[in-house]
């Protein structure tokens, strides 16, 4: 199949067909003229790299559960991880979401009279910060020497 063939049956536009096939996360066959070829066997692998975006995945992640010859090859402990973290995502949103339905039906005069929604205020702000840190923690540490940056 071409390549203009492989995205009107997944739905995948060309560029990105293109991006994915220079990472290396599906491999065309050849050319025909300017265009990229692919075998019948990229459609599943699209489906995959779909299943793993929608999952969370990051695409050097995705591209590491494929095989050499280009099966998949999924660690379990990685599903199980990743399902975890989709838990923890799942239980601070309906959290998020309760507490803003509650707020939307509070009859306290102002919401920062609101016990609820002064919590949902310190949850974020905590996060935040939390957020903060991390990024400041994972920053390559610099010189005072701007002669060794």
């Amino acid at each position: 199949m071409d390549i203009a063939e492989v995205a009107k049956r997944s739905g995948v536009p060309a560029s990105t067909l293109r991006f994915y096939d220079e990472k290396g996360l599906i491999v065309s066959v050849g050319r025909r003229g300017l265009r990229r070829l692919f075998d019948a066997g990229v459609l599943e692998r699209l489906a995959l790299i779909a299943l793993g975006r929608a999952a969370g995945f990051s695409l050097d992640e995705i591209g590491r559960m494929f095989a050499p010859n280009g099966g998949p090859q999924i660690d379990r402990d990685t599903l199980a991880t990743k399902a975890k973290e989709l838990d923890e995502t799942i239980r601070r949103l309906g959290a998020m979401r309760d507490g803003l339905r509650h707020a939307a039906v509070c009859p306290a005069p102002s919401h920062l009279e609101c016990p609820t929604f002064r919590r949902l205020l310190l949850g974020a702000a905590a996060r935040t910060s939390d957020e903060k840190r991390k990024k400041k923690s994972s920053a390559p540490r610099r010189s005072g020497n701007p002669l060794q940056r």
